[in-house]
This record gives structure tokens, C-alpha cells and sequence, in this order.
């Protein structure tokens, strides 16, 4: 599984870091950070994250 932000749509609102937090995170600058290539057992978690991200800017690949 891979994922990517568009840093272009992404407001780093956090919801992401707060449903999957094994993936996303927001650094120390406010910003969204992620781990591009996820381990399969965070799919789930992943896909909420997706749904829920106020911006659409997440997606899997």
C-alpha cells in the first residue's frame, strides 16, 4: 500500500494524525507528516483517514 498528501489541499487539520496516528502526524512546525509506504496492517486506519480528511487531500496510490 501506498499513500501521498497534496500538500496543495492539505490544511493540516490533524484528523488524519488523530485516526491514524501509526501514519500521520503533525510535526513540531504544524505540519502534516506521513508514512508513504504504510505497513498492510494500517489499511483500515488508513482508509478512515481518507474518508475523514476535510480537504480530500489524501490518497492511496
Amino acid at each position: 500500500m501506498k499513500i501521498d498528501i497534496d500538500f496543495d489541499r492539505c490544511e493540516s487539520h490533524g484528523l488524519c494524525a488523530l485516526t491514524a496516528p501509526e501514519v500521520f502526524w503533525i510535526d513540531d512546525d504544524g505540519y502534516t507528516q506521513f508514512v508513504p509506504e504504510p505497513p498492510e496492517s494500517e489499511r483500515d486506519a488508513v482508509e478512515q483517514a481518507i474518508d475523514g480528511c476535510p480537504m480530500q487531500a489524501i490518497k492511496m496510490l
